[in-house]
């Protein structure tokens, strides 16, 4: 192997390219000075090497080149995504499996290319944009980006132009080393001419090296909390366990016995459907009409910490009690993921059991699902479902028709030009739920799903539709003043709605909830709850997981408060509160919530120990509870050919 200085013309041309590339990214970030001449002079030298290397050298210089480039990508990934203090916290046995997992994706594209300089090109690559969209994305919803947010990717591009693309000193750091680490691998021209060996050799060395990464990391969880992948695990082998949680596998004692007793514990009485349930004069005096708002990212951000507004950011909101239940509930998702509250409703079933950043409306979505929209729509009821977005969010055009719903409404039914920010406002929202209500037929039962869009992050942008009228007093955060107003806005319309259905003759129970809280300025909340995003005991962070709900009736009934839920239990809570017959599976999800009161994604309430407790370290009467609401889970959603027809049915033709 020999390398060689040669000095080449087009190589100033090469020069003067990077060097303003480099030049134009430091006007944006402005990095250190001295780093640009530094990059020019280093790039200049890496394009006047040349490489020349023997075939006897060339098997040792390609393991070498592709070890080296396996530890470099795993550093990068991890400065790229972490600040020091960080990167310090990632043990040397997670950056080790970090390091193994990048080489295995060296390995298996070195047989399709042939070429020790290409497959380092492409896999360093590969592996940087992934990392680089983990970035973004992390930005706008402080979580990170896993595997399955693949399958979420259209939606996530239809509302990434809301959000401000930013880059940190680290990130153009990052971009100058790929420059410089591109225009070094491009010397290295290795090829084989008896490529089978050489085949053999990296994809058995990629087989050893994944199963090797199984068996260290089988009792690693995927972590997608803040940046915990990234410094707990690291990104590179978090987004490869985040694959393996695509597989759910059966809950420990699961069995078709344990779910033939629970049959016979809840499934005595029959569901009155059709004609029976009153689909003729009678409807809509036995069944209410029913509409839920599931309101995008209204949250009370009172509960993490106190501070002050100008005015009254909820009044209306606040002064509603009469014929009204009301609370808070937790959600599983925090700052995005809405379908998963969505589920989370109306299922009845809970994201405890699956797998954390997953999303069931691209994931785990039966053929047959059953839901509160089954069970009304066997009930004799017309379900609507209302979205002012795009159908395709969320795969929401085909999972709708799944649950049953007999109308869909989405952005090009409602009236575009009444928008704040760049989304339909929550009382246009409201008009065209007022207006399918008044051409509901004479004694047509109805149950209407909506999901908002108004106060969608981000929150950084101005517009000139929208008027900040609510800031916070003491100190100053733009997005935070932003959000407030939006939410000032909504308990208007609230308002209006409420008015309207208070005048009607026929019984309404209106349900409101949000599906998370918002994702805002990270500095905020350490100057909310006194730390911020990290170091929170399970009670401090399932305070960023509580939302606000209410259930109204513009009949008589009674006012209550509850302390606390979740959202998996409020559609039963609703059903009750309708005086609807409740099907099986809301039969024991109304007795479990007296034994656990609240359950999502982070944990649950312990009523014996007087806190919030994660689902494994269940004990006693609570841990049967959360044992049999698995496994009926598991066979709701898994277990096709053992399904229970009692707990599960669905449409009745």
């Amino acid at each position: 192997m020999s390398i060689k200085f040669e000095f080449q013309k087009e190589n100033l041309g090469r020069l003067c390219i990077a060097m303003v590339l480099a030049a134009v990214l430091y006007g944006k970030v402005r990095y250190a000075f001295w780093v640009l001449p530094l990059f020019g002079a280093l790039y200049f030298v890496i394009k006047s090497f040349c490489v020349e290397i023997g075939r006897r050298a060339a098997v040792a210089v390609t393991g070498v080149v592709l070890a080296a480039s396996a530890v470099f990508t795993a550093y990068l990934v991890q400065y790229l995504l972490l600040d020091a203090e960080l990167r310090a916290k990632i043990t040397h046995e997670k950056m080790w499996l970090n390091v193994v997992c990048c080489l295995v994706v060296f390995l298996v594209v070195q047989p399709l290319t042939n070429n020790t300089g290409l497959t380092c090109m492409i896999s360093h690559l590969f592996l940087m944009c992934l990392a680089g969209v983990n970035y973004f994305v992390y930005l706008f919803r402080a979580n990170e980006f896993i595997f399955s947010d693949l399958k979420s990717i259209q939606t996530g591009l239809s509302v990434a132009g809301n959000y401000e693309f930013t880059l940190d000193v680290r990130a153009a750091y990052v971009l100058l080393g790929v420059t410089l680490y591109i225009a070094f691998v491009r010397k290295i021209h290795i090829s084989f001419s008896h490529r089978i060996p050489m085949t053999a050799i990296c994809l058995s060395l990629a087989v050893l090296g994944a199963v090797y990464v199984g068996e260290r990391s089988r009792n690693v969880v995927t972590e997608t909390w803040e940046q915990k992948g990234s410094y707990r695990n690291g990104y590179i082998l978090n987004f490869v366990l985040s694959v393996r949680d695509c597989f759910v596998s059966a809950p420990e004692g699961y069995a078709a016995d344990t779910v033939r007793a629970l049959e016979e514990q809840y499934g005595g009485g029959e569901v009155e459907t059709g004609a029976a349930a009153g689909t003729g004069e009678n409807t809509a005096e036995k069944n209410p009409t029913i509409i839920v708002i599931m309101s995008e990212s209204y949250a009370d951000l009172g509960v993490v910490g106190n501070f002050s507004t100008n005015t009254e950011l909820t009044p209306f909101y606040d002064s509603l009690t009469e014929n009204t239940m009301k609370g808070y509930a937790l959600s599983s998702v925090f700052g995005a993921k809405t379908p998963n509250s969505e589920w989370e409703f109306m299922t009845g079933n809970s994201m405890a059991f699956l797998p954390g950043g997953s999303v069931v409306y691209q994931q785990y979505m039966t053929r047959e699902p059953t839901s509160v929209v089954s069970h009304l729509k066997n009930l004799g009821y017309t379900c609507v479902a209302m979205h002012p977005y795009y159908e395709t969010g969320w795969s929401r055009n085909t999972v709708y028709p799944r649950l049953g719903f007999d109308e869909s409404y989405f952005i090009e039914d409602f009236d575009e030009t009444k928008l704040l920010r760049e989304y339909v406002t929550d009382r246009e929202f409201y008009e065209k739920i007022i207006d399918r209500y008044e051409r509901k037929r004479p004694n047509e039962a109805m149950f209407v799903m909506g999901i908002s869009m108004q106060n969608h992050g981000g929150y950084t942008e101005r517009y000139d539709n929208f008027t900040e009228r609510v800031r916070m007093l003491g100190i100053n955060y733009p997005d935070v003043n932003q959000y407030l107003s939006l939410l000032h806005e909504s308990d208007a319309a609230l308002e209006y709605l409420i008015s309207y259905f208070e005048q009607v003759d026929e019984p309404v129970e209106i349900v409101f909830f949000g599906d998370h809280q918002p994702s805002l300025s990270s500095s905020f909340y350490p100057y909310l709850n006194g730390k911020g995003l990290s170091g929170l005991t399970l009670d401090e962070l399932e305070n960023l997981y509580t939302v606000p709900f209410f259930i109204w009736t513009n009949f008589e009934s009674e006012e209550s408060e509850v302390e606390m839920t979740s959202l998996n239990y409020l559609a039963t809570m609703a059903l009750e509160r309708a005086d609807i017959p409740l099907p099986a599976y809301h039969r024991f999800l109304s007795k479990m919530r007296e034994a656990v009161p609240a359950i999502n994604s982070r944990g649950y309430y312990s009523k014996s120990a007087g806190r919030f407790l994660h689902v494994e370290d269940a004990a006693g009467e609570e841990a049967r509870w959360i044992s049999d609401y698995q496994m009926l889970q598991y066979n709701n959603m898994f277990d096709r050919k053992g399904k229970s027809e009692v707990f599960f049915p669905y449409i009745k033709e």
